[in-house]
Formats: structure tokens, C-alpha cells, sequence
């Protein structure tokens, strides 16, 4: 009957265009397409629908009733078939160039801004460690925070290189960005203390080669505007891309010219929640990640930033401004400018917030459900908000919950004035931007 009726409707087409160059009248074309399609596809009998708003100037427009059950013209699919499986295969392919052109631009971003081509960064590293994975403390409900006593000096550069791709011989396709970072030597170190720093550096917080289709979102890897963000999961199950995870770690930042402020947070699971779990994965609920560390990289472009605490005598007002920066009065003006929505009283329980150095503020999950049913299957966010300039900027990573939670869901970054950020602030209680 579809194709029935469709092979009438271009047949009839047709004949009308043919009657309309013959009679050489544009508008016979128009009125008769109108009023007879509207006959052969709209009248379900033989008898004149009664038109009450008839205008005896039209006497040949005819009354199209909507309601009809026969009705079909112009309704979708009855009219412009779009069912079949080339259509689908041709918009899917637009919607993956689309994508794939963003992964590019990702990619692209990525590599000229945040690790500016491979240059060199020097940065202190302040390191934290919490309560839950101290043996010489008690694994408390809410963790302590506790800051190492000598930062880590780490130099940090990225490399771009080519690889061999037997799906693709696009070049972005090819392209590859890897992280390196170099813990300073101090032999007058601490072994225990060095140990910590050297695990601090050798766990990854993003993939040892990041591809540019690695910023779609599912792997935890993309930038905005002045802000960034990359992560690393290890899952339980190896043949499966997805969690629950046993380990995952996370960087958030935002760059202003040659300065960066990177936060970069190491969950795990606790060990009597692993061995639990792995008795009877089918059945047992997936285990709860905790944050193990977190270390805020405060670096400079192609040299050590400047500080106020360590160096005597900074000679420029430049000097003066840039330890400021990055190591000055701590916490951002009034805390987060735009506090993102947690979910209900008790997931908002299992947040911290920290004021840092630098005037900037972090808001952060100490603990985070890998249980899908857990809280309805709200996600979870990790904010920084931090003011490297005349610009005050506010990044949130928003991820999914459950198995998803390696996904970002999104990655918003507000930008205002920092002498007009309290005039503009957002007076909402918290809400996610809109998509």
C-alpha cells in the first residue's frame, strides 16, 4: 500500500507539471497541485468535505480536514520515506565527519595550548595525602588532608608523533600526543618521601598515546576555552573499556599565557573493598573509589615559577604579580563563583572543598560510587576556580555514575571579570548549563 500510494503521488505529480507547461500558467501549476493532491490523498469518500471557511474567491481550494483518519500528506513518513537503510547509513556517516572534525579541533587546541607544542613547564608540585590509605592514621569516615613537607620540582613537556593506522591514513588519525614528566634529583631527600614522589610520577593521568578521537568524551579527555581536562582508568575486567575501575586518576587545569595551575587527583579502591568484590563480581556491588593523593602543579613556561617564600629578592613588579599568582593569599574571592550542583544531602556529603594558594578553590569527591544504582545515577563533578589575570575562570568536570563514571558528561568553564565577578555571580543555588 506505501509504495502503492507513493508511485500515485510522483505519476500525479508529474501530470500536473506537464498540464502547467502546456497551459503556460504558473499559477494553474500551483492551485491545481494544491487542489487536487489534496483530493486524491485528504477525501476518504466520494462526497465534498463541507469547507465553513470556503472563500468565494478560491471556489477551487478545497477543505483539508486534519482530523481524518485517511489523512496522510505532509505527516512524515507516510509522505517522505525515510526508512530505509541508506538514508540511515548516509546520516549516520554526516553525524561521525562532525564528530570527527571536533575530535581534530580537540586534538589541535590540545597540543598548541595547554602543552604549548612540547614546551618545557617547571612547576612545584604541592603534594596531599589522605587519612583512608595511611597506615599511621585512622581511615575516618571523611579523610584527613594532609600536605607532604617538601613539594616536588617537575619538569613537564608533551611529544607529537606519527603512528601507523591500518583503519585510516587521515593524518590527525595518525597523530599521537604523548606526557612526560621528570622528577627533579635532591639526594638529600627522604627515602620515604622520595618513594611517595616517584609514585606521584610514575601513575599515568591520561593514556601514554592520546588520540585525537580520545576527546569524544567517553574517555574523561577534553578542553575549553582556558581549561582542560584528561584522566586514566584502570578497569577491573581487561576486556571491557568500561567499569567498574580499580584505580583512576584525573587532571583538571586552566592556563593564562606562560603560566598553568594543574590539580591532578589519584582514586583507588580500598583493599578490603577489593577482595570483597572480586569473590563474586557477578553479584557483589562494584566498590567505591576513594582519593588517595592529589598534588596541585603550580608551573611556568621554559623556567621555574616565580615565589616570593623561597627566593630573596624578586626584582621586577612582574616577579611580585606572578608568585601572587600562583602562591599568594589562598582561596578564591568568596569561594567557587558558580557552585555546581552535587546531587542530594547525602552525596553532597561525600564533597571537600580546599582553599589554595594562589587564590584558588577546588571542590572535589573524596568518594566516589562505582554502583550504578547509587544516588539514581547522578554523576559526580570536580571544580577549580582560579583567577591567573584580569579574567576570573571556573571549570567543571561533570562526569556519569556507575560504570560510566571514566565519561565526561560535560566540561563547562565560565569566564567573567574578576573585579565584576561579584556583581555577576549566579544566584541559582547551583544548576548545569545548558546544552
Amino acid at each position: 500500500m506505501h509504495n502503492y500510494n507513493m508511485l500515485l503521488r510522483w505519476s500525479f505529480l508529474a501530470l500536473l507539471v506537464s498540464e502547467a507547461l502546456c497551459f503556460n500558467n504558473p499559477s494553474y501549476l500551483s492551485s491545481s497541485v494544491l487542489s487536487r493532491r489534496v483530493k486524491s490523498f485528504a477525501s476518504s469518500s466520494e462526497d465534498e468535505k463541507e469547507n465553513p471557511y470556503q472563500d468565494e474567491n478560491y471556489p477551487e481550494l478545497e477543505f483539508v480536514n486534519y482530523s481524518d483518519p485517511e489523512y496522510a500528506v505532509d505527516q512524515g513518513d507516510e509522505y517522505f520515506d525515510s526508512s530505509g537503510d541508506e538514508t540511515d547509513i548516509a546520516i549516520e556517516e554526516m553525524r561521525e565527519d562532525r564528530r570527527r572534525r571536533n575530535d581534530e579541533f580537540q586534538f589541535e587546541t590540545y597540543f598548541a595550548n595547554v602543552v604549548k607544542k612540547g614546551a618545557e613547564y617547571k612547576g612545584e608540585w604541592s603534594v596531599y595525602q589522605t587519612s583512608t590509605f595511611l597506615d599511621s592514621m585512622e581511615d575516618t569516615k571523611i579523610p584527613q588532608i594532609v600536605l607532604l613537607k617538601q613539594p616536588l620540582m617537575v619538569t613537564s613537556s608533551a611529544d607529537r608523533f606519527e603512528v601507523e593506522s591500518s583503519s585510516s591514513t587521515a593524518a590527525i588519525d595518525q597523530a599521537r600526543i604523548s606526557h612526560k614528566e621528570v622528577l627533579e634529583n635532591n639526594d638529600d631527600l627522604d627515602p620515604k618521601l622520595r618513594a611517595i614522589q616517584e609514585d606521584i610520577i610514575f601513575n599515568k593521568y591520561s593514556p601514554d598515546q592520546v588520540a585525537a578521537k580520545d576527546f569524544r568524551g567517553p574517555k574523561g579527555i577534553m578542553c575549553v576555552g582556558q581549561a582542560y581536562t584528561i584522566c586514566q582508568a584502570i578497569p577491573y575486567f581487561k576486556e571491557k573499556e568500561e567499569g567498574p575501575y580499580s584505580e583512576m586518576r584525573t587532571e583538571l587545569g586552566i592556563w593564562d599565557d606562560a603560566l598553568r595551575l594543574r590539580v591532578k587527583f589519584d582514586y583507588r579502591v580500598k583493599k578490603e573493598d577489593e577482595d570483597l568484590f572480586l569473590k563474586d563480581s557477578t553479584k557483589a556491588t562494584p566498590p567505591p573509589l576513594h582519593l588517595k593523593s592529589l598534588a596541585v602543579c603550580r608551573e611556568a613556561k621554559g623556567r621555574w615559577p616565580k615565589n616570593s617564600s623561597k627566593q630573596d629578592e624578586l626584582v621586577t613588579e612582574e616577579d611580585m604579580m606572578e608568585s601572587e599568582l600562583l602562591f599568594g593569599i589562598p582561596g578564591a574571592q568568596n569561594g567557587l563563583y558558580d557552585p555546581p550542583p552535587v546531587g542530594s544531602d547525602e552525596q553532597a556529603a561525600q564533597y571537600l572543598s580546599m582553599d589554595l594558594d594562589g587564590g584558588a578553590t577546588i571542590l572535589f569527591p573524596y568518594c566516589m560510587d562505582q554502583d550504578p544504582e547509587a544516588f539514581n545515577g547522578n554523576g559526580w563533578v570536580t571544580s577549580l576556580d582560579w583567577s591567573p589575570s584580569s579574567q576570573r575562570f571556573q571549570v567543571d568536570r561533570k562526569v556519569k555514575g556507575g560504570s560510566e563514571i571514566l565519561g565526561l558528561r560535560t566540561l563547562e568553564l565560565s569566564e567573567v571579570q574578576k573585579a565584576s565577578a561579584e556583581k555577576y555571580r549566579p544566584r541559582d543555588g547551583g544548576a548545569n548549563m545548558r546544552q
